[in-house]
């Protein structure tokens, strides 16, 4: 069998909610032994295990949001679903992640170990949530089918220079997310037209992630945290810059120093990720781990403004992922019977 190459995308916050609720439970049911460690680390600091939260009666989205639950919960599920990407079927040709995600892609490309990349992305969901500075909104410059609006983004941009306390938090696919304190994010939304009656889209137990505002924060993880624990990545990583971590020539010092730092408090350019990925390593296909599907979208954006294999729609992109997908969701039952073992 000729194996695909693959560029493997791990996600963010936001993606385990209600419909996610047993994801570890249904899809990992036989790798208790990983999530044990995971648990341990939850109990050492005097929170709920991972295995209990998945395994709720109930989804709460006050308890099930909140950075030092969902941030394990995520990293959880992705990690398990990226060790159950069927290697006879694709070959993992680099990695990369959208904001939280990218503490994910860390442990993916073997920067990290599987119980250190759990450890980051709790120590950061816990110290983010703690300390909750500022919030997220979310708004579109791109139209129904997807292809950006002339103008729009720089006009979006330009609030950020009118609006004291607003900053770019994420460029995602053909959307803006902003980050900023309350008066700035308010300020914000009375300005922005309601779009498709969803923007602009207050996000849920978020602070102002990838802005200064999380100075304080990003300082907390350098503490916590040790460059002692990154080491060489065994494939490419691709960070929120869009430059990439090589095997072999990576200054880990360096590694740790944007994990906590630049990326923390700068930007986080998830579009530029992907460009870099489909440019530079020709992937034969785009994985997106678990849980949720949520970011498929901002993915297929970033294909379409690149016009990767001739994507110039919408509509034209779900019509090829109806024939033969280009993207696979492992959020999705049948996209994932594509990407998993069987």
């Amino acid at each position: 069998m000729t194996r695909k190459t693959a560029l493997v995308v791990a996600p963010g916050r936001g993606t385990y909610n209600k419909e996610e609720l047993g994801y570890l439970v249904r899809h990992h049911g036989g790798r208790a032994g990983l999530f044990t460690g995971f648990d341990a680390e939850r109990v050492a600091r005097g929170q709920e295990p991972i295995s209990a939260l998945d395994g709720a009666e109930r989804f709460s989205a006050v308890k099930f949001t909140r950075g030092d639950n969902a941030s394990g919960l995520i990293y959880a599920c992705a990690y398990a679903d990226f060790l159950s990407i069927d290697r006879d079927r694709f070959d993992i040709v680099a990695v990369t992640g959208n904001s939280m995600g990218w503490y994910i892609a860390l442990a993916c490309a073997g920067a990290l170990d599987a119980e250190g990349g759990f450890k980051v992305v709790n120590t950061m969901g816990t110290l983010m949530q703690d300390a909750l500075i500022g919030g997220q909104m979310l708004y579109p410059y791109v139209d129904a089918e997807w292809n950006a609006i002339p103008g729009k983004r720089a006009e979006l941009l330009a609030l950020t220079e009118d609006i004291p306390g607003l900053y770019l938090s994420i460029s995602l696919g053909g959307m803006i997310v902003f980050g900023g304190d309350e008066a700035a994010l308010e300020a914000a939304g009375k300005r922005l037209p309601p779009v498709d009656g969803r923007f602009p889209m207050r996000l849920v137990n978020h602070a102002a992630f990838h802005t200064p505002l999380q100075a304080p924060v990003s300082a907390q993880g350098k503490a916590a945290l040790p460059a002692s624990m990154f080491r060489q990545p065994a494939c490419p990583l691709i960070d929120g810059r869009g430059q990439t971590w090589f095997p072999h020539a990576t200054d880990t010092h360096a590694l740790w120093d944007y994990t906590f730092g630049h990326q923390v408090t700068k930007p986080y350019d998830f579009t530029a990720s992907i460009r870099t990925g489909i440019r530079e390593f020709a992937p034969d296909a785009i994985i997106i781990l678990g849980p949720g599907t949520t970011l498929g979208g901002a993915v297929a954006q970033a294909l379409i403004a690149e016009g990767w294999r001739g994507l110039s729609s919408k509509t034209g992109f779900m019509s090829r992922q109806a024939e033969d997908p280009l993207l696979l969701s492992m959020g999705m039952d049948a996209q994932r019977q594509l990407a998993a073992k069987a």
